[in-house]
């Protein structure tokens, strides 16, 4: 049986407990429960501070884990990194107040900057020929220029609305982070078969999202223009009307994408279009 670790509580619990549910793996996740046993893929879920999380599946007390990239390259512990997600997107970056001058990196030399992230945060300066002090803090990074603790912070920033509302300004965006799941090296054949079982599930989530499933009707005489236009997996299908002269023509078409593609479908004749929601992929 695997033991997956996961974030206790936040965004990245929520998501990766989604993305499990998607997979038709569900479990308990209530307050204060330390482990749970899954329903739907023989696995345990032990729910964990995400910093503590890569130590957890470098020593094995947990087979995989879901954790941002962010402190995987943080805590520096050694795992396989096997499948990026796609999820928990954010970024770490310097952030000055906002009154102050920067005129670039040369602005830092001199300064006090406090992170949870020093080790990220050092390279970047080591990078960069930056002579500055790093002052790591546990929490509430953001507050350390207003109470005179640093004269910058470096922080995870997703939207920026808390940089704004403590009076900062992002100035360095340094590294780029998503959720990834990782591995124990040196995993046991059975457990390697089972982490191939679940890569397959989420796989097929992850393939599906972004994705339409279209369906329309089309004149016989505009088929081949539409085949040119339109992506599809290998290629769209086609299915046949019981009016000769027209068909019916399925495809996957990216979000991104749909609405022009729409739009050229429709000048040559495209009818009764469907979108669908797509749950999953399987290749």
């Amino acid at each position: 049986m695997l033991k997956i670790a996961i974030q206790a509580k936040g965004r990245l619990n929520e998501q990766s407990m989604s993305l499990l549910a998607d997979a038709g793996i569900s479990a308990s996740s209530g307050n204060r429960k330390l482990i749970s046993k899954a329903k739907g893929f023989p696995m345990e879920i032990l729910y964990l501070r995400d910093d503590d999380i890569p130590q957890a599946v470098a020593m094995g007390v947990a087979d995989i884990g879901i954790v941002g990239l962010n402190e995987i390259v943080e805590k520096d512990e050694h795992v396989e990194r096997i499948l990026d997600l796609g999820f928990g997107a954010c970024r770490l970056s310097i952030a000055i107040p906002r009154e102050a001058d920067y005129t670039g990196t040369a602005w830092l030399n001199g300064k006090r900057v406090a992170t949870s992230y020093p080790r990220i945060l050092g390279k970047f300066f080591a990078d960069n020929g930056i002579d500055a002090e790093i002052h790591e803090i546990a929490g509430s990074v953001e507050i350390a220029p207003a109470v005179g603790m640093s004269d910058a912070i470096f922080d995870i920033v997703s939207s920026g609305g808390t940089l704004v509302q403590n009076g900062l300004r992002e100035v360095e965006q340094v590294f780029f982070s998503e959720a990834v799941l990782i591995a124990t090296p040196g995993l046991q054949e059975d457990k390697l078969e089972e982490i191939d079982k679940l890569k397959f599930r989420l796989n097929s989530i992850l393939d599906s999202r972004g994705m339409k499933y279209v369906l329309m009707n089309l004149p016989r005489t505009s088929l081949d223009q539409a085949v040119k236009m339109l992506p599809g997996m290998k290629s769209p299908t086609l299915l046949p009307l019981t009016d000769p002269e027209w068909c019916s023509l399925h495809v996957v078409i990216p979000e991104s994408e749909l609405w022009g593609k729409i739009e050229m479908l429709k000048s040559i004749g495209a009818e009764d279009i469907l979108v669908l929601n797509l749950e999953n992929i399987i290749r």
